[in-house]
């Protein structure tokens, strides 16, 4: 008999898309509706999922925090009637202060919770409703600031990543010339858009180079002229729902280091250079870039220092390769359980225990 559950996901695309995965995993039994903020609507297909749109406000402005907290509570009450009306049996929420009206009247309808956590260090939101939930879904046994007496609500599953990429494949093996893929994100990242162009324009002139370059719509046609002023062969773009075609045809990323982009670099076999956004709240970029380093399949870069060692690490990568094969070889040891069934026989069962 299907079952009814809800997923409340936020804005960006770091919640988004795991909620996304996770409507894939649950779907083919159940029916299944995600709520998101106005910001996420860029990541969902309105004709594909059922949406709730839910823009619950921030509480970080004490002027407007009792008409923010007011608001929160009309948000909730409508949750209330709106999982009651849908007749939800399970409410899953992948984090980030958007779920609170969700999480707060599914408490009061006694619903089975279930968080998940993509990221090194558990998330604020998440923290705060781990003694309400059923079971929390983690990449790691050893996420930071997790509470030790709640750690038996934890289940380690691999990354979840889109169920295309686990369908492709793609040969780069006879490519002309070595690609770098930077991914600065929807929004762009200033770091990457200017403090990189003099490093690969340098490059450029001892190495046949292709970019691949993620930025935000509004630098998109400065980056394609500079690119080509200087004879280089290029794709710039935003935001692409097939970024794995992206990643297949790159040799390497330099990237900010969000889970799911990791996750799809790393199960598709592609060394990276992280610069985590040193402004990541609790610095859980900096985990989430740490726990690849440790398992010695990217090299990590502190944003401060990026601009002075980036293009010798980059000449080191592509003229010696010793250690750029090794980084390749293990990220297929890290990845070599991660299948789509896997995960999904283990969300399964999780959320089927009694």
């Amino acid at each position: 008999m299907n079952k009814n559950f809800f997923i409340s996901t936020g804005g960006s695309g770091g919640h988004v898309i795991p909620a996304i995965i996770l409507h894939d995993h649950l779907c083919k039994e159940n029916n299944v509706i995600i709520s998101t903020d106005k910001r996420g609507l860029k990541f969902l297909d309105k004709n594909k999922y059922q949406l709730k749109i839910i823009n619950t406000p921030k509480l970080n402005n004490f002027f407007l925090l009792p008409f923010n907290l007011i608001k929160i509570l009309f948000l909730t009450i409508n949750s209330f009637f709106l999982l009651k009306r849908k007749k939800i049996d399970k409410i899953f929420s992948t984090g980030g202060y958007m779920s609170l009206p969700l999480i707060l009247a599914a408490r009061v309808l006694k619903l089975n919770i279930y968080l998940v956590e993509p990221n090194q260090v558990l998330g604020r939101a998440n923290k705060y409703f781990l003694n309400s939930c059923k079971k929390i879904f983690c990449y790691s046994e050893k996420v930071k600031n997790f509470p030790d007496n709640l750690r038996n609500k934890i289940v380690t599953i691999n990354p979840l990543i889109s169920k295309n990429i686990y369908n492709s494949k793609l040969d780069n093996k006879n490519k002309e010339k070595f690609t770098i893929l930077i991914v600065g994100g929807s929004q762009g990242a200033d770091i990457f858009d200017k403090n990189l162009k003099s490093s690969i324009v340098n490059i450029s002139k001892n190495f046949p180079l292709k970019v691949i370059h993620q930025t935000s719509e509004k630098n998109i046609f400065k980056l394609n002229e500079f690119y080509l002023k200087n004879n280089i062969e290029n794709k710039t773009f935003c935001f692409e729902k097939n970024f794995a075609l992206n990643i297949q045809q790159s040799d390497l990323c330099i990237t900010r280091a969000g889970a799911t982009t990791l996750a799809e670099l790393s199960f598709l076999n592609i060394p990276f250079i992280t610069v985590p956004l040193p402004t990541s709240k609790d610095n859980h970029q900096l985990e989430n870039a740490k726990f690849y380093q440790n398992n010695d399949c990217s090299w990590n870069i502190e944003q401060i220092f990026f601009e002075q060692r980036i293009e010798d690490i980059l000449k080191d990568i592509i003229e010696k390769k010793g250690d750029y094969m090794k980084k390749k070889e293990n990220l297929k040891k890290l990845n070599y359980k991660n299948t789509w069934i896997n995960v999904n026989q283990k969300i399964l069962r999780s959320i089927n225990e009694n």
